[in-house]
C-alpha cells in the first residue's frame, strides 16, 4: 500500500477509533501532506539518478521512511519560513515531527514495516511564553461592557464565564443553555479527547449569566438548569445563531482594547489568567490540571515558571522585615568574643 492511502486511513483512525477533534485531524493531515510531498520529491531526485526502470517508484512507500529521510526532512522543516519570512518556531517544527511519529506508530499497530516511531527525534524547545492578566486588568475588562444593552450583558457574561471556568473557547461555543447546573454553579463540559470534566462558575459569573438568559426569556426551574422549549446555544449572535470561535475572539479583543490593555489578549489569555490566578493563590497543580482538562501534568507545568514571579513579591515583602536581624547580629558578635576550647 502506498503512503497516501495509509495516510487517509490513519486520519480516519484518528477520527473514529481515537475520537480526536476535527482540528487535530486537520493538523495531522497538513503536516503529513508536507512530509509525503517531501518524500515524493526525494524519490524523483533518486529516480533521475537511476538507470534501472524497475527501481523507479511512482509514489512513496512505508519502506521509504528511513532515519536518513527523517533527518533530511528535519533539516528541510528547520529551513522553512512562515508567511512573514520568519523561521518556524521550535514548537511548530516539533509538531511536524510528532505527526510523523504518530503516523509511524499507526503503521506499527497495523503491522506494516517501516521506521520505528521512537527513532523520530523531537527537538528540545524553550519554555513556552505565557501571557496572562493581573487581577485588576481582568476586572477592568469584565467591567467594560455596557450591560444596559443585551449584547453588552452577553459580552460581560462571556468574559466572566471564560475567567471563572478557564474553558477553551472551542468548549465555550459548544455549550447549550441546559448545560449549566445553576443550583450548584457548575457545568459538565466535553473537552479534548472527548473527556468530560466539571468546571465551576463564581457567584458573580452565575448572576450575570442568569440575567442574560432571563433577558432571552429563560427562567431557572427548580432543577437548577436553564431551559426553554428547545435546547439552545448558550451564547448567541444578534441573528440568533450560535457564536463562533472567531466571534468570541473579536469580543475579547474589543473589550481589552477599550479597557486600555496593551497586551495581546485572546480568550486563551483569560484561560491562562484563570490558571495563574489559582496557582498564585496557593491551589495545588493537580487540581488546576483537572480544571483545565489537561491529560498530562507536564502541560499544566508551563504555568509554574510564570507564577515564580510571585516569589519575588514574597521575597521583597518579607525578607529582612522580621525586626530580629539586629538581635541576631549582636548575639553573633557576643559569640565571637567567647573563648573557644582551643584558647
Amino acid at each position: 500500500m502506498n503512503l497516501s492511502t495509509l495516510k487517509r486511513e490513519f486520519l480516519e483512525h484518528c477520527e473514529l477509533e481515537k475520537g480526536q477533534s476535527a482540528l487535530t485531524v486537520q493538523n495531522y493531515e497538513r503536516y503529513l501532506d508536507r512530509f509525503l510531498n517531501f518524500l515524493a520529491d526525494e524519490n524523483k531526485k533518486n529516480d533521475a539518478k537511476t538507470v534501472d526502470s524497475q527501481k523507479i517508484k511512482s509514489e512513496p512507500e512505508p519502506s521509504d521512511i528511513t532515519q536518513e529521510t527523517v533527518r533530511q526532512y528535519r533539516l528541510y522543516v528547520n529551513r522553512l519560513k512562515d508567511i512573514q519570512g520568519q523561521a518556524l518556531k521550535k514548537s511548530t517544527e516539533n509538531y511536524h515531527m510528532l505527526a510523523v511519529r504518530a503516523f509511524l506508530r499507526y503503521l506499527a499497530w497495523r503491522g506494516i514495516s517501516s521506521l520505528s516511531p521512537e527513532k523520530v527525534p523531537v527537538a528540545k524547545s524553550a519554555d513556552r511564553e505565557i501571557t496572562f492578566l493581573e487581577g485588576q486588568e481582568v476586572k477592568n475588562i469584565i467591567d467594560t461592557p455596557n450591560i444596559t444593552k443585551v449584547s453588552g450583558l452577553r459580552d460581560k457574561a462571556i468574559l466572566e464565564f471564560l475567567f471563572s471556568t478557564g474553558l477553551r473557547v472551542s468548549e465555550l461555543v459548544g455549550l447549550n443553555t441546559d448545560d449549566i447546573n445553576a443550583q450548584r454553579g457548575e457545568i459538565s463540559v466535553m473537552g479534548k479527547g472527548k473527556k468530560i470534566r466539571v468546571v465551576f462558575l463564581t457567584q458573580e459569573a452565575l448572576q450575570t449569566v442568569d440575567q442574560y438568559l432571563k433577558n432571552r426569556g429563560f427562567l431557572r426551574p427548580e432543577a437548577g438548569s436553564f431551559q426553554k422549549v428547545l435546547e439552545e446555544p448558550l451564547f448567541m449572535s444578534r441573528k440568533q445563531e450560535r457564536l463562533t470561535v472567531r466571534s468570541i475572539e473579536r469580543i475579547v479583543k474589543k473589550y481589552a482594547q477599550i479597557a486600555g490593555i496593551t497586551k495581546k489578549v485572546s480568550p486563551h489569555t483569560l484561560r491562562h489568567s484563570f490558571a495563574t490566578d489559582l496557582l498564585i493563590a496557593g491551589a495545588d497543580i493537580r487540581s488546576v490540571q483537572s480544571m483545565l482538562g489537561h491529560s498530562s501534568i507536564t502541560t499544566t507545568q508551563i504555568y509554574t515558571h510564570v507564577t515564580d514571579q510571585h516569589l519575588r513579591e514574597v521575597h521583597q515583602r518579607f525578607h529582612g522585615k522580621s525586626g530580629g536581624n539586629e538581635k541576631i547580629k549582636n548575639e553573633d558578635e557576643k559569640e565571637d568574643e567567647q573563648p573557644t576550647e582551643t584558647d
